[in-house]
């Protein structure tokens, strides 16, 4: 029996490496996606191979995350409930479809995750999996072994010879790749308790940063972020560089409470610093250059599109169906928006568009010859006409 492990080389999954060849007597191929985690992947191979696994894959996919993860989800203006930009619900349906390819290539039945039985991820997962392979079988250890407690957890790691972080326990649990980092769980389960101030990584304290506004030009077409300040840059290079530029401004960060597919509500502090840019970015090319009708029925379909993403859909075909609509309503989103970013807070001082649908001659308040104001009267009168039949009959 093979298994392929979604594998962070953390306390739970280092623990999950061994159970799984003690519990299924099997061959476990441990895999992790590098999303933009950093120095967490840092001897995860080797750490693997130590304990026991068949093979270690640690795969690139940054890039493919990016460019058909984000930039998609952003094209759909997709936010969750109170501001949630979906750093980690996008991440988990491509982390899951490499565990699918990694388990074709090596034959393997089964894959493995360390999600608890809580939480959104276990989800997220399943369904991307399921969705690709319906032959697929998974095993959530969370769900159904003895362990109860971080001590019975060290306790087993001990027993076995298991490497375990002697690092201090983070108050907290993290969660980070490209477009953002997550924290949630511990002192923040207290919805009235502040975050720690040294506990952000991404951004500096919107009080800390500059005292000078600095101001950026970012280019799009189709709907996609191209270039910045002038330089054509691939969605990976362009995310990775307004990251640092968004973050020393301390733009993008966010705390919430939101509610999760499984039925509670959860506190999640978030930093997101380039997909808060981009998202207000696109939405100063779209002022220009989306049709009115357009844009309000894109904007209707936004949070059933966030929540697919969120409750891990993004393989079903609603969201398949969504995209397409989302993607013909942003095919004119083509120019360049400017914009000021300063203490965390973002302002758009200029927009420009070769579609823009902007015409100064028809929006002036001066003497224009395209616009009659007296054809407002009929209009006004029909619009009016159902309002005024039911004030006469006393409604």
């Amino acid at each position: 029996m093979k298994i392929v492990l979604a594998y962070s080389g953390g306390l739970d999954t280092s623990i999950i490496l061994k159970w799984l060849q003690e519990e299924y007597q099997a061959e476990v191929i441990c895999y992790a996606s590098d999303v933009g985690q950093q120095e967490e992947l840092d001897g995860m191979e080797e750490k693997a191979l130590k304990h026991g696994a068949k093979a270690c894959i640690v795969d690139d996919v940054r890039a493919e995350f990016a460019k058909d993860f984000v930039y998609p989800m952003i094209r759909g203006a997709a936010v969750y409930e109170s501001g949630y930009l979906l750093g980690t619900s996008i991440a988990r349906p491509l982390i899951a479809k490499r565990l699918v390819d990694v388990a074709h290539e090596y034959g393997a039945t089964h894959i493995a995750h360390g999600a608890t039985g809580k939480g959104n991820d276990q989800v997220r997962f399943e369904l991307t999996a399921y969705a690709l392979d319906p032959k697929i079988e998974v095993i959530a250890p969370w769900r159904f072994w003895n362990f109860s407690s971080r001590t019975e957890l060290m306790d087993y790691a001990a027993s076995r010879g298991i490497d375990v972080p002697v690092t201090a326990k983070k108050p907290y649990s993290m969660d980070r790749n490209l477009l953002h980092i997550s924290y949630e769980g511990g002192v923040l389960e207290d919805p009235w308790r502040a975050p720690d101030k040294d506990m952000f990584m991404l951004t500096v304290d919107p009080q800390d940063a500059p005292d000078t506004p600095e101001e950026i030009e970012i280019g799009f077409e189709a709907g996609n972020a191209i270039t910045l300040n002038g330089e054509a840059l691939s969605p990976l290079d362009l995310m990775l560089k307004l990251n640092v530029i968004a973050g020393r401004n301390g733009v993008g960060r966010i705390d919430i409470v939101e509610n999760r597919y499984v039925g509670m509500k959860s506190r999640g502090v978030y930093e997101t610093p380039a997909g808060t840019v981009l998202y207000r970015a696109r939405e100063a090319i779209e002022q220009l250059a989306m049709d009115r009708e357009v844009l309000h029925l894109r904007d209707s379909l936004a949070p059933k599109y966030a929540e697919l993403v969120y409750n891990g859909y993004w393989f079903a075909p609603e969201r398949l169906m969504l995209q397409a609509a989302i993607d013909e309503a942003t095919k004119d989103v083509t120019g360049v928006a400017r914009l000021q970013l300063y203490k965390g807070n973002i302002t758009v001082v200029g927009r420009k568009s070769p579609k823009s649908l902007y015409d100064e001659d028809v929006a002036t308040f001066e003497t224009d010859s395209v616009y009659d104001q007296q054809d407002a009267h009929g209009f006004i009168r029909l619009n009016s006409l159902r309002l005024r039949m039911r004030a006469n009959q006393g409604g």
